[in-house]
């Protein structure tokens, strides 16, 4: 990762932590390297990543990161207080998307929340620039479809409640926070 990508990802982190109750157990979808877990040791209880681009289990003292897609290769019998989804979900594709909110549901203890990040398709036309120039690695850009992040709230529009909803990054970048009702 680039010195620009790191900066945005914190960005992102450190937006996201706000939401994060002290002792929570976390599952991130998209860890790529846990960084986020890091930053959060002494915030967090013991949590769980997931990234198909890892290619074996990390293990640490704070968390583990499997390599794998989710829901399919989380382990079975884990519940979590939050789920985390950092610059990920224009990744997913919309048939994968449809059933997510119902997978998080059923992971998420009572008053469990789901924090996502996601780019204002705008985003796309400067990461392309960017990528050029080789400021930045624009990881897994060839994934994005152009994703609205209005579509966002329909898709947890059942079992959760929107409790924030914010721009940053000069309106680029976009904060969803629900909470399982």
């Amino acid at each position: 990762m680039k010195t620009l990508d790191r900066y945005l990802q914190n960005v992102r982190i450190n937006k996201a932590k706000k939401f994060i109750r002290k002792n929570d157990a976390i599952l991130d979808i998209g860890s790529v390297d846990g960084v986020m877990f890091e930053k959060w040791k002494k915030n967090i209880s013991y949590s769980y990543g997931i990234d198909p681009i890892l290619e074996h289990e990390i293990k640490t003292d704070y968390f583990t990161l499997l390599p794998g897609k989710f829901p399919e290769d989380i382990p079975k019998n884990l519940t979590f207080n939050a789920i985390t989804m950092l610059a990920v979900l224009e990744h997913i594709p919309k048939e994968v998307q449809e059933t997510m909110s119902r997978d998080f549901f059923k992971l998420l203890k009572p008053k469990g929340r789901v924090i996502i990040t996601v780019p204002s398709p705008q985003v796309d036309t400067i990461l392309e620039v960017l990528l050029k120039l080789k400021l930045v690695d624009g990881m897994s850009l060839e994934e994005h479809y152009g994703f609205k992040p209005s579509d966002t709230e329909t898709l947890f529009s059942k079992g959760f409640k929107l409790i924030k909803k914010k721009k940053f990054q000069l309106g680029l970048n976009n904060l969803y926070v629900f909470e399982k009702v």
